[in-house]
């Protein structure tokens, strides 16, 4: 079940706000949990067990480090007992296929699995691994109810794609937490405005980008194939995006306030202001949880560019098991060390406009090796994009797909910026036009559901992470 649903739209989110909200207050966080799962279990009701199993044990975990927080060696025993086991189930299902695979081209002859990966086990494995160690650093409060802690890991609004949400930026929230029709009434603009970018934005122009991408190189011109980077660029920035807004808005009627997880990051000066902009709690994860405990920079410069390196492939990998998630990751992650070297200062001295170009142009070429699993695809596609190919400057097709979409070009790209937000700041919140809001966000949710009940395309980028 996704958010951008007929079911959950008048089904499951109906009822779980009604019930959640008649039962008394000790009594949420157990409804929650049990809607959650059940959320989680309209798909996939098998992995609901690898998912309380992950729960009971790093509640375990959590448990006996607070049990021996004195005592800094046995504690640590249980952060590494937790890391290895999440990292194990995870590392199972997403990559053994895929490491079988590998090996068996040197003639190891290893049985291939055809293993479905268990929706969200990327997001939710990083969120119950860092409860232990937020507990063990004295980051984050020992949680005593396993159902508080359950509640944790398994709240739908983030369950199956995040933002990951850390332990110790919602423990106090789990057991009080506040609650207010200001609150909702946010909750339910923010959950909208989310929904708008996913359906009405993000759908309608990944059907050109399915098109160029579908297109034969014969057919292909230099601008179509730059058109189709463009579309997917916006789709996966308006997909993800847009859930996180939509987690966030549910989060917020629960009670919950969850941290935002993009800003504005197509308007970025450099790859490193991109990485801050871009999917900020996996961004912010890796920071802690992996590149400070490999030593950061504190370690020499040579220490430092091994710790990135090491980050990035992770960080590929983090997204799927296939060749080109980790080129992606090893891709940025060399960008990242060439600014670091020095590139950065420079870029710093340049126009505004100069910075951006760079920004836009690296961050679009790391972003066709992400949407090309295959790397025969991909390769064609990049050699393509930089005239490799012997294909035409622009044809006829290039022109109706230019036509046909430019309206909706001109909002992607005027959205991916903060123009609507302040002008919204300056021109209506102080106005008498606020008063209408209410009447615009039930006017965006209409046509959003006619978009859903008459539209057959309706995925979701991250959902297989």
């Amino acid at each position: 079940m996704v958010f951008s649903s007929i079911t959950f739209l008048f089904a499951f989110l109906p009822i779980t706000l009604i019930v959640y909200f008649i039962v008394p207050l000790k009594y949420r966080n157990l409804v929650l949990f049990t809607l959650s799962l059940i959320f989680y279990g309209w798909g996939e009701p098998k992995y609901i067990l690898i998912m309380l199993m992950s729960t009971v044990v790093d509640y375990f975990n959590g448990y006996q480090v607070n049990k021996h927080k004195d005592n800094k060696q046995i504690a640590r025993r249980f952060v590494i007992f937790s890391i290895v086991f999440n990292l194990s189930v995870m590392g199972f299902f997403k990559y053994y296929d895929f490491i079988a695979f590998n090996l068996n081209l040197l003639g190891l002859g290893l049985p291939i699995l055809g293993i479905s990966l268990p929706i969200g086990i990327s997001f939710y494995t990083f969120q119950t691994m860092s409860y232990p160690i937020d507990v063990y650093r004295g980051d984050g409060k020992y949680q005593k109810s396993i159902i508080s802690f359950g509640t944790y890991v398994t709240m739908f609004p983030q369950l199956i794609a995040g933002p990951i949400v850390r332990y110790k930026d919602i423990d106090d929230q789990l057991n009080n937490r506040e609650y207010s029709s200001d609150k909702f009434y946010s909750g339910i603009t923010k959950f909208i405005s989310g929904l708008v970018k996913k359906v009405l934005l993000a759908n309608n122009i990944g059907i050109l980008w399915e098109t160029i991408s579908n297109t034969s190189t014969a057919n292909s011109s230099l601008i179509l194939v730059w058109l189709g980077v463009l579309a997917f660029s916006f789709q996966i920035y308006f997909d993800f995006s847009g859930y996180s807004d939509m987690a966030i808005g549910l989060g917020r009627m629960l009670g919950f306030e969850l941290l935002e997880n993009f800003n504005y990051p197509y308007i970025a000066k450099s790859i490193t202001d991109f990485w801050r902009r871009w999917h900020i709690s996996l961004s912010t994860w890796f920071r802690d949880y992996v590149y400070i405990s490999l030593g950061g920079n504190r370690k020499g410069l040579k220490r430092q560019i091994l710790n990135i390196l090491i980050v990035w492939f992770l960080t590929g990998m983090w997204h799927g098991a296939s060749w080109n998630y980790i080129i992606w990751g090893i891709y940025f992650g060399i960008l990242l060390i060439i600014e670091k070297l020095g590139l950065l200062k420079l870029l710093k001295k340049c126009p505004l406009f100069i910075q951006r170009i760079y920004a836009l142009f690296f961050i679009a070429v790391g972003w066709m090796i992400f949407a090309n699993e295959d790397i025969g695809t991909m390769s064609n596609y990049l050699q393509m994009m930089f005239g490799l190919k012997n294909i035409v400057f622009i044809n006829d097709l290039t022109k109706f797909y230019l036509r046909d979409n430019l309206v909706l070009l001109i909002i992607l790209i005027l959205s991916s910026t903060p123009i609507f937000k302040r002008f919204y700041r300056e021109k209506i919140e102080k106005t008498n036009f606020e008063k209408i809001m209410p009447f615009l966000i039930l006017a965006s949710l209409i046509v959003c559901v006619a978009y859903l009940v008459d539209g057959a395309y309706n995925p979701f980028l991250y959902f297989r992470f």
